[in-house]
């Protein structure tokens, strides 16, 4: 495997990295990157707080380049999250810019602040041999739904396949400027968003605060990609009447990415309709990163996460493991659970030995996520199979496609849905919604005769709840597990 960054040796006086008025060159990036390595000495693991800053992308790459494991941490983690993962991950230090306020259960760690001058010395440090392929790279914690945060060990070679993989499905080169304003603790923002333009010898353009007025500045001021989760995009396609510098900027952008999350469908259209760019979308988890997208060259297929990345295996399992379409048949109806493998897999959760076998498939890794695939290959995610599918009647359902469905509703704002017991039917459907006017929400009923006539009957919600607001996390996903589960309903007719 070549170097991870093989710019910060070629391509010296290119900028690498722009956090609103601050930038540092390739050169300038090897020259602070390197002080900081030297500065961390032989330590096992180095925890990051990982503020959306040029000090925590220049931390990454110091730890990267010294061969140390990164442990990315949310600053806005809770006491008892946080405690759990300085506990199994066991660092030396914790690196934080000079500004932060660490919590006291840190006091215990050597600190070493963040230091990035833009006229470092570039001759006082000469970048080192990296490791091997297989050495740890980041220790990344999953969300914990299902128990204590399990930290997914990436090792180089998983890191250089994902960015490799996706430099030929998007096309993805040097001359790209990515602009996002994801956090930095995660897949997304950090090993897609800030590694990715790295690893191509780009550029990325941080906005350290998202906001619709500085997209367009960005995409406007030469950005060439977008990448963004599902609220963003939203708030995107909300703006665009009202500032009509969104339209010439997200129409001169080469490639707009969503993850993370499905994107409504009703997105999708208002920004085609507006700009004539379609957005594409990717898959991927903490522990493959990215299994699949949609091409930059192919066609868009709104809906959809295209189709397997190049060095990626992928297949849909029924409940007894049975490989489905093996036999050629059409499945493109079919729910099954994707399982996948390939050079983007973790190599263990770390402490987890149990946790790591229980993971696999004979190979494959079992990824939990429900979905359908057609003839041409394409990959349409229907839910978790955990909270996300439900057993209705006999049928098996993806959560997914009713809330795209309740989301072409003029009068939803926001849709959620998952299942609960039913004494007739196993589960029903239960709808979720934030109504576009508080006070005149839909009825029951009207969304009910909504979902059925543009799914099937045994699809409406038979449950419809009403919030203010929808139970969020940071990347904007919906928390479904803070959704109060109903109680039943009396028994009823299919």
């Amino acid at each position: 495997m070549p170097v991870l960054f093989p710019a910060l040796h070629t391509m010296p006086d290119r900028t690498a990295l722009r956090f609103g008025d601050r930038a540092l060159s390739y050169r300038q990036l090897a020259a602070a990157a390197g002080e900081m390595a030297t500065r961390m000495g032989d330590a096992n693991r180095a925890l990051i707080w990982a503020t959306p800053s040029l000090e925590t992308s220049v931390a990454v790459v110091a730890a990267l380049q010294a061969g140390i494991p990164v442990v990315p941490v949310n600053p806005r983690s809770g006491e008892q999250e946080l405690a759990h993962i300085v506990a199994d991950s066991a660092p030396a230090l914790v690196m934080a810019e000079p500004s932060a306020e660490l919590p006291e259960m840190l006091g215990g760690l050597t600190r070493l602040d963040i230091a990035v001058a833009a006229e470092a010395d570039v001759s006082a440090w000469a970048l080192a041999p990296e490791p091997g392929p297989e050495a740890p790279a980041l220790i990344v914690y999953t969300s914990g739904t299902t128990g204590p945060p399990k930290g997914v060990v990436l090792s180089r070679r998983a890191i250089a396949s994902t960015l490799d993989n996706l430099e030929d499905a998007w096309q993805w080169t040097e001359d790209d400027v990515l602009v996002h304003g994801l956090p930095l603790f995660h897949v997304h923002g950090l090993i897609l968003g800030v590694l990715g333009p790295l690893r191509r010898g780009g550029t990325l353009h941080h906005l350290e605060r998202f906001s619709t007025q500085g997209v367009a500045s960005a995409l406007s001021g030469g950005g060439t990609m977008l990448f963004g989760v599902p609220t963003m995009y939203h708030r995107l396609a909300e703006a665009l009447a009202a500032e009509p510098e969104l339209v010439p900027a997200l129409s001169g952008a080469r490639l707009l990415v969503s993850g993370s999350a499905p994107l409504p469908m009703t997105d999708h259209q208002r920004i085609a309709a507006a700009t004539g760019r379609h957005v594409i979308e990717r898959y991927g988890m903490s522990e493959t990163l990215m299994n699949t997208s949609v091409r930059a060259d192919g066609e868009p297929r709104p809906g959809t996460v295209g189709i397997p990345l190049p060095d990626v295996d992928l297949r849909l399992v029924d409940d007894s493991g049975k490989r489905i379409g093996a036999d050629g048949a059409d499945t493109s109806d079919v729910v099954g659970e994707v399982q996948v493998r390939g050079p983007n897999l973790f190599t263990e959760y770390l402490n987890r030995p149990d946790a790591t076998v229980e993971a696999f498939d004979g190979g494959w890794f079992r990824t939990g996520d429900m979905a359908t695939r057609d003839a041409d290959g394409y990959v349409r995610l229907v839910g978790r199979k955990a909270t996300d599918l439900i057993k209705s009647g006999g049928y098996k359902i993806g959560a997914g496609e009713i809330e795209n469905v309740l989301l072409e509703h003029p009068a939803v704002a926001e849709a959620a849905v998952t299942g609960a017991p039913d004494p007739d039917l196993g589960e029903h459907v239960v709808a979720w919604i934030v109504p576009t006017d508080p006070n005149d929400p839909p009825t029951d009923q009207q969304l009910a005769d909504f979902v059925a006539g543009q799914l099937s009957p045994y699809k409406r919600p038979r449950t419809v709840h009403r919030l203010d607001a929808m139970p969020r996390n940071d990347m904007g996903k919906i928390i479904k597990r803070d959704l109060a589960a109903p109680e039943p309903p009396q028994p009823h007719e299919a």
